[in-house]
Parts: structure tokens; sequence; C-alpha cells
């Protein structure tokens, strides 16, 4: 599978497949229905499939990205809610490309999202011995024969969608002689590109992928499930819809580019004579402004150094998206608003995403005080240090902190104006303003440095407005805090959109567009409580926005909290 493939299967009759599959998502859908789920529910009220099968087929050369995400949801989402069955299946016939340790991971990823698979991961590996009888068998029918012409060749040979293929020399050859051809490939008496194995169709089909497309091509390199068994592997058009007849697939979904290979999906199946027939359904690719999915583009931002490895928090990979923060329910959710459609290009704006990732923190994520930008803060009169207990959530029951107010505090610099903006409710000379559930103090005295830069303020506190109002006058601003001796010092990543431009492929280089801002390191002073997270612990920073604690940085000695999303939202659900 591609890296933006998209997969689920459907059963039945291969000759009436194509008819089938096009009538079948044209028709007049339930209300509430995609027309995925139409065709389910049809299927299922017909008699026609008795159990839903279908699964996610991802090739382990990379790591997954937004695109599977919406991928992973479909199927195991759709075999959910049919009281169905979804396979995790590594399509592996591609050695040259492909690691233990990117199938380790995409295992790790779909659990991390909330699923669990039919049974033990499988790989379309398991199946290269019935792969490799059912190519003898084409073969044998005259549906499959062996090409010497160089790959340069055939691709000329194969035309475009203006001129017709040309036949290649050995189309006609016996197929005693394929099979001697075919034996020496397996066997590696051919170099690699020296000779591969093709179905025969027709080379003036006006669908390109119906000019007798390669089934294996030769490859001398080691496979990390088989060893140095194979010199030969099967393509990915060919090994796919036989791996879901194997496993009894029966719906099978995939993005709209694979569209046109249906087709010979349809005929690889009829020609093997497979007693299940899965069918297969496209629908539109995920496309999320402001972000990249190509894994070539990936690798280049990872390879040179523009982003810190796959798992960076800007990365659009699952694994930099839980580095980031985001959250697994959050991401479902996301998907659930996308739908499935055919419509071909649509952009689904970011603001969707982090609206829905918000919406997963808001009673998800406790509640704390950091301040990123430390202006220190005297309270004269304060009598002694005194400790505060308050809510970890203040809808949610999830505890108590406890919070030291001490003589020194930081207060945030954006918090302090000497001249006042019209509208400022914060704290001025001579204002009054709230410490967030603590007392009300006012600025008494501004001390500066000798460049004329402010480095503390002397405030005296309220004694009687601890957890009441002033009595007399209204205080409108309530600004964040920590003590400036108990608070810990943190390493606070700020994340924002890797890109500036809503579409990163705008102008010559992708990389032009890349956001100078997109990641700020600042030096915070935390309330003691946050220190005791674990990583991947999540948390609002009030008025700041949501943080988590690094899955790796971080530490109660070192702690290292990564921002997720700020507090401004401008997604308009229903918009």
């Amino acid at each position: 599978m591609k890296p933006n493939d998209v997969v689920t299967s459907l059963p039945e009759n291969p000759t009436q497949n194509k008819n089938a599959v096009d009538s079948a998502q044209q028709q007049e859908q339930q209300p509430g229905l995609d027309f995925v789920r139409q065709v389910i529910t049809d299927d299922l009220e017909a008699g026609r499939t008795q159990q839903v099968v279908t699964r996610f087929p991802p090739e382990p050369n990379g790591y997954l990205h937004i695109g599977h995400v919406k991928a992973i949801c479909l199927n195991f989402g759709i075999a959910q809610e049919f009281n169905g069955l979804c396979n995790l299946r590594f399509d592996d016939t591609n050695p040259d490309a492909e690691e233990q340790e990117y199938v380790d991971g995409i295992a790790n990823d779909v659990k991390w999202l909330g699923f669990e698979w039919n049974g033990e991961p499988r790989y379309a590996s398991s199946y290269f011995d019935q792969l490799y009888t059912w190519a003898i068998q084409l073969i044998e029918q005259g549906d499959a024969y062996v090409d010497l012409q160089s790959p340069e060749e055939i691709k000329l040979n194969r035309g475009n969608f203006v001129e017709l293929g040309k036949n290649s020399p050995q189309r006609d050859a016996t197929v005693a002689e394929n099979l001697e051809r075919f034996e020496k490939m397996r066997n590696g008496e051919f170099a690699e590109g020296q000779a591969v194995l093709r179905a025969k169709i027709d080379m003036a089909s006006p669908n390109v992928h119906m000019r007798d497309p390669i089934l294996y091509r030769i490859l001398h390199s080691e496979h990390h499930q088989t060893g140095d068994k194979w010199k030969i592997y099967p393509m990915y058009d060919y090994a796919h819809p036989l791996s879901d007849a194997i496993e009894g697939v029966t719906h099978s979904l995939c993005t709209l580019e694979f569209q046109d290979h249906r087709p010979f999906y349809d005929w690889v199946i009829e020609k093997v004579q497979s007693p299940a027939v899965p069918r297969q359904y496209e629908s539109s690719r995920l496309n999320v402004d402001y972000t990249i999915t190509s894994k070539r583009k990936l690798r280049k931002l990872v390879e040179g150094g523009y982003v810190n490895g796959w798992d960076d928090p800007r990365m659009p990979t699952v694994v930099g998206m839980r580095r980031r923060g985001f959250t697994p329910e959050g991401l479902r959710d996301f998907c659930k608003r996308v739908g499935v459609s055919k419509v071909d290009g649509s952009i689904v704006d970011v603001a969707m995403l982090e609206y829905c990732i918000r919406q997963s923190l808001e009673n998800a994520a406790a509640r704390g005080m950091a301040v990123l930008n430390p202006l220190k803060v005297t309270l004269t009169n304060l009598p002694a240090d005194m400790d505060l207990t308050h809510s970890r959530h203040p809808n949610v029951d999830m505890g108590e902190r406890v919070i030291p107010l001490t003589s020194e505090i930081y207060i945030d610099r954006k918090d302090f104006e000497e001249e006042p903006p019209k509208g400022f409710k914060r704290l001025i000379p001579g204002g009054e303003v709230r410490l967030r559930h603590a007392y009300v103090i006012k600025c008494d005295e501004v001390i500066k440095d000798e460049n004329g830069e402010v480095v503390e303020l002397k405030c005296s506190i309220d004694p009687e407005t601890l957890g009441k109002n002033p009595e007399g006058r209204k205080v409108k601003g309530v600004i964040h805090w920590v003590s400036a001796t108990k608070g810990i010092p943190a390493e606070v990543r700020i994340y924002d959109r890797l890109f500036t431009e809503s579409d990163p492929e705008t102008g010559d280089d992708f990389l032009a567009n890349l956001n100078p801002e997109s990641l700020k390191v600042v030096q915070a002073v935390i309330e003691p409580a946050l220190a005791e997270a674990k990583p991947e612990d999540r948390f609002q920073f009030e008025r700041e926005g949501y943080f988590v604690a690094d899955q790796y940085d971080h530490s109660s000695e070192k702690p290292v909290f990564n921002r997720i999303l700020d507090l401004k939202d401008s997604f308009k659900p229903g918009k």
C-alpha cells in the first residue's frame, strides 16, 4: 500500500464486480450513511455478505501519517460498526524498502489509535508460495508470460493515453518456454531487470493499467520475513487482490487513485478462480491544508535537518502527532467528521483537526500554571509562605493539587504594562488584578534596570480577598503566576504550523514555505505539581494553551513540555 492508501473489501462473482461496484456507489443512500456503509448495509441485508471482513494493509517502508489515520479509522471503524473483523496485513512485497522497525511502529500506531486487529498480524510474504502457485497457473492457462525486454523498452512499448501499446517479442512464447524462464527467474539465473512476468491481457486497452501489467520482478534482496528464499517478488497490484482473497476479505477500500486499477484487481481474482471474491471500493484521500503527506518530501524534511526526526511534533506522522500531544480520541473524531466521499481533490481545513483535538482535551487535561516569560513580583505584605489547595480541573473530578504561594512570585511579562493599551485588564502601575486562585494584588512600585527595562514589581495583597471578591470595588483582571522560590524551571517547546502557506506546494520549492517560527524554545517556570507529570500526560496551562510532557525528554528532574495547541479556536462546527 502506498502512503496515502485507504483500504477495505467486498465479496462474490468477479465477472460482475465492476457493474456491481459502480451501481452500488451511485445508488441513493440512506440518510446518515456514506456510500461505503450503504453498500455494506445492502450486502448484509441481501445476504451477499454474512460477516464483514476488512483490512488495513500498509507497506512497512516508512512511518504512518494523517492520511493513514483516516484509512485505519475507516477499516477498523467499519468492522466495529458491523460486528465484523479487520485484519492488519503488511504489504511487504518490496524488501529493498522495508524494515522490521516500520512493522513494529505501524502495529504500535494502530494500537495507540485505539484499535485491535483480528488474530495475529498478517503479511503478504506469508502468501508468497500460494502467489507463486497461482502465477504458474496463469502461465499454464496462457494468461501470463515472461518478458525479456529491458525496463526502458517495457515502459516505451506500453504506450500512453494517446498511443496504444506494442506487444513484447516474447508475448507469444509457448507455455513451456514461459515456465522454463519463470523457473530461471526464481532460481536467480537472471539479473535484476533482465526479465519480468507479465499478465497477458490487452496492449491496446484504453486503460493503460490493463496493458499486460507486471506480476513479478527480480530482486536479489533478503526479505525481513522470508530471508533469502526468494529471488522474485510479486508486484503490489498482483499480491494485493489475491491477499484479500486468501484472507476472505469482503469489502476492500482504497483511495481514488486505484480506481483505474480495479479492472486488473477483478481480472486477477477471476483468472485464478479464487473461491473468495473481494470487491474493491474507492474513496477520496485525506488532504489537509498546511500539511504535506508525500513520503518523499517528508523524508526530505527529516534528512535535510528541517525537522528533528520522523517524530518531530511538527510532522504529520502518527509518531509526530503523538509526541505533539494529539489524542487518539481527537484524531478519531476528526476522521469521523471528515467522512467518506468520492469527491477528489477536496482540502480539509486544518482548523477542524485542531478543533477536534481541543474538544478531546477540554475535559481530559488537568489544569496547571506555568509562566513562560517570567517577571518577578515581590508581595511586600504576605505574612508567610502558604500552600493553596485547588482542584486539578474545574468541571471534572481529578483530585486536588497544592500551589505554593510565596512572597516572591513570577507573572508573565505580557500581563504588565506601564502604558496600557485601551481595554487592557491586567496589571498596571497603581492598578489591581487577581492572582489566579489567590489574592487580589496592587502594583505599588515598578523597578527597572539601568537600561530602563522593568525587572521587578513591588505589590501588596488585599488579605481579605482570598477566595472572595474585594468589598466596594470590582477587579476584572485575573492573571496566572508561580512561586519564584518553589516553582520548577522547565523547558517549554512552542510548536506552530510547519508551513506558512495553506498549500505548502505553492511556488517552486515547498521548502521555501517552511515557517521559521514553527518552533520556539523558552525557559519557563511551572508550579511544582506539573513537574510530577509522567511522559505524555496532558495539561492545560491556564491562559496559555494545552501542553504535554514530552514522550522522551521529560523527567521530574528536568521537565520538558510541548505545546499541543493554543487556546484559540477558529473552527466553527457545521461551517
